[in-house]
Formats: C-alpha cells, sequence, structure tokens
C-alpha cells in the first residue's frame, strides 16, 4: 500500500475538519472577565470570551471543569442576552454546545452576533455554556500529563464519551439545578447520540439538537473520505508514530498539496471540496475557519476510531485489535463492542437537521440514523432537512438564523 494508504488516513482525517454509569465529579474555577467593546484581543492569552464575547456587550465566564481522568477542560458560560442587566438568573434553561474535530468553541462565533447561535440563544433567554474538547488550544493541560507527552492523546469517541460529556453536563447541572438542553454539530452529535445510548446523561438532558448529525459515516461522498475508508490505518499508524494529530503540520499541508494536484480535484475552494458545496457562508468565515489559528489538534487515536466506523459501516467502539492486526489479515473484521441507538430513551426529545449537499452527513447515513430512531416517540422526533445545504452551513450560514436556529429556539422552548 505505502504512501496511499498513509495518505488514505491523513485524508480522513481532514474529512472530520469541521466535525466530540459511575457518577463522576467535576471541579471548577473561574477566571474574571474584563469587559472590552470593539476590542482585537489574541484569543490564545486573553481566552474566548474577551477575544469574541465580550467586546459585543455580553457577559462572559471562563470556567475549567476537570474529568475524572485528569483532562482540564475549557467552558465559557454566556448567562444572558446582552440586553439584558439582571444578572444570572435561576430560572434560566442551561444548554451545552459542543463542537466538531478539529476546531474548537471559536467555531460558533464566526458570524456576526445576530447570525451566530451561541449569542442568538443567550439573547433568546437562555444559559449557554461552550465546551472546548479536550486537545484544543484551551483545553491542552491536565491534572498530570502534559501534550509532548503520548501518553496526553491516548484516547478517542469512546473517553470523550466516558469523561468529557459527563464532566460538563455534572458541572453545569450542579451549577444551575436544571435539566439541560445540548447542541452538537457534526462529531458533537456522535458523542451525544453514544452517550445516550449507553444511558449516560439521559437523567439530566432536557432535550438535543444535532445538527449534520453523525452517527454512520458508509456514504461519505467526498473524494477524501473514499480514500480514506479504503485505506489500512495500521500502517498509517505505524509510519506516523505521534499521539497528537496536529492538522497544522506538515504532514497534513503536504497531503492537500498532493490531493488538490490529482487529476480532477478542484481545491480553489478546499472547504467544498471536503464538506460538500456549501451554500451560504460568508467568505471571511470562511477565511477564518481555514486560518492557521483556528485549525486544532485531536489524537491520532481517535482518528482511527472514526475511520474504523467508516470501514466497518457500523458505530461501534474503538477496535483495539484493528491496529496491531490490520496487515496480517486485512479483510478480518475483529470483535467489537457496539452503541445500540436503540437504547435511546424514546421520550427523549430530539430536533436532528441536515442539509441535502453534506458531503460527510450523507443523506444515506441520516437516513440509517433515522432509522434506528424508529422506536422513538413521534411527537419527540423532530427532523429538518434543509436541500442546500452542506456540513458547514450548519454553523456558518448567513441564514441559519432563519432556517435553524429559530426552529432550534422553538423547539427549546416547547420542551
Amino acid at each position: 500500500m505505502g504512501l496511499l494508504g498513509l495518505w488514505g488516513f491523513v485524508a480522513f482525517m481532514l474529512c472530520f475538519l469541521v466535525l466530540a454509569h459511575v457518577p463522576h465529579q467535576s471541579h471548577a474555577s473561574s477566571r474574571s472577565s474584563i469587559s472590552r467593546k470593539n476590542l482585537v484581543v489574541d484569543p490564545l492569552s486573553e481566552g474566548l470570551c474577551a477575544s469574541m464575547v465580550i467586546g459585543h456587550g455580553y457577559k462572559c465566564h471562563e470556567l475549567e471543569v476537570t474529568t475524572k481522568d485528569g483532562f482540564i477542560l475549557s467552558l465559557q458560560r454566556i448567562p444572558e442576552g446582552r440586553c439584558e442587566n439582571g444578572g444570572i438568573g435561576t430560572k434560566k434553561q442551561p444548554i451545552i454546545i459542543q463542537h466538531g474535530v478539529m476546531v474548537d468553541g471559536m467555531i460558533w462565533f464566526m458570524n456576526s452576533p445576530e447570525q451566530n447561535l451561541p449569542m442568538i440563544l443567550a439573547d433568546s433567554g437562555f444559559d449557554v455554556w461552550i465546551v472546548n474538547s479536550r486537545g484544543t488550544r484551551y483545553s491542552r493541560r491536565h491534572t498530570s500529563l502534559h501534550p509532548s507527552n503520548d501518553e496526553f492523546w491516548n484516547w478517542c469517541l469512546d473517553d470523550l464519551v466516558t469523561y468529557d460529556l459527563p464532566a460538563v453536563f455534572d458541572f453545569v447541572f450542579n451549577q444551575t439545578g436544571h435539566k439541560i438542553h445540548y447542541v452538537g454539530h457534526s462529531l458533537g452529535t456522535l458523542m451525544a447520540l453514544t452517550s445516550f445510548s449507553e444511558r449516560q446523561l439521559v437523567h439530566q438532558v432536557k432535550s438535543a439538537a444535532l445538527l449534520s448529525p453523525v452517527a454512520f459515516l458508509s456514504h461519505m461522498k467526498t473524494a477524501l473520505g473514499v480514500i480514506a475508508a479504503r485505506s489500512l490505518l495500521s500502517e498509517a499508524l505505524t509510519i506516523l508514530r505521534v499521539g497528537e494529530f496536529n492538522p497544522k503540520g506538515l504532514l497534513v499541508k503536504g497531503y492537500v498539496r498532493t490531493f488538490c494536484a490529482s487529476p480532477g480535484v478542484d481545491c480553489r475552494d478546499l472547504l467544498s471540496a471536503i464538506t460538500g458545496p456549501n451554500c451560504c457562508l460568508n467568505s471571511s468565515a470562511v477565511d477564518q475557519l481555514l486560518s492557521h489559528e483556528n485549525l486544532q489538534p485531536t489524537s491520532t487515536k481517535n482518528m482511527v476510531h472514526l475511520a474504523q466506523i467508516v470501514r466497518y459501516g457500523v458505530l461501534a467502539k474503538y477496535n483495539h485489535m484493528e491496529p496491531q492486526n490490520m496487515m496480517k489479515n486485512p479483510q478480518n473484521i475483529f470483535p467489537q463492542t457496539y452503541y445500540n441507538l436503540s437504547n435511546i430513551p424514546h421520550d427523549l426529545p430530539l430536533f436532528l437537521s441536515y442539509g441535502g449537499k453534506d458531503a460527510l452527513s450523507d443523506v444515506a447515513d441520516v437516513h440509517n440514523l433515522i432509522d434506528r430512531l424508529k422506536s422513538h416517540d413521534v411527537d419527540k422526533l423532530n427532523v429538518q432537512y434543509i436541500k442546500d445545504y452542506a456540513h458547514a452551513d450548519h454553523i456558518m450560514a448567513l441564514n441559519a438564523k432563519d432556517i435553524v436556529y429559530n426552529a432550534i429556539v422553538k423547539f427549546f422552548k416547547n420542551q
């Protein structure tokens, strides 16, 4: 296989560019926010609140939550809309917002306050909590490990389900005393679906809105995904020999150049080449998304896990046998433990929104997911299909407020 397999592996990682019961104890500490308006600040040194939120007139608080396995996650809380002045209301419904892979909480703020989901939710009377997954710029700390240590990166989807979401939900629930609405995009939807199928969070969650929902990945139409699905991941993993997968690294940049030089591939619009033809994005927002600062690391193991979901066509837990044995017997499908979506409580209110042009969360795969939810209470499952939307439109489209976000607000308020 040689380099084809390696590039296929990296290709799969790029495909997810815009795509994260034992009681858990969560610990939090807060860093004070400084009210600033119309001030451009460095997002890494000042935090997401100062760089993206406070300057628009919103209150914002930087918080930290420690997972049971020692990762220190950054949270941002927007407790009220900018026209309010009553402090944190005890009756406000909290909402947790979870991004996908290779981005962080910054992804929700690519557009203006009138067009981005967190600020729309805050202005609609909700208490908004933004999550930054482990390994991203604001969540690169651990109680005992350093990011330069490969063990820091020894995690995958299963760990996000077992540790990250429970830690965040526990903390928000303890702080607010209310059941929690949830919004996820791409991998953030997969994290929620697998959690619910394991009967985690179900006593704390009030409802969930899943944008570009991911559970199955067999029908991805992007050329990158097709190449990745045919690659042998164990050889690629052996060649990489790193725990951290950094999309800013030379390996990925080299792949992009190679891929874009292939016959029939047009990379003049790289985002569309990966996600499908998004209909309604602001060009400056796209530039921001693809900028050096906004591409975030994840773990190689996490990418291998996602690739296994593509390879086998099923939603299963990480297969530890595959990386060590795939080269010995590529046709062998090793024993797996599956996430059973039929275990999701049938009365849990769900809002699913998907697009007809999405090359990652393909229509056929979403229909497979909906079929697995066929026993769901009819009045608890809300499905929205947007013919012209691709993968990034749900979080960055200029018309998302009118088409998607207003529907989400109505859905949450009806629960």
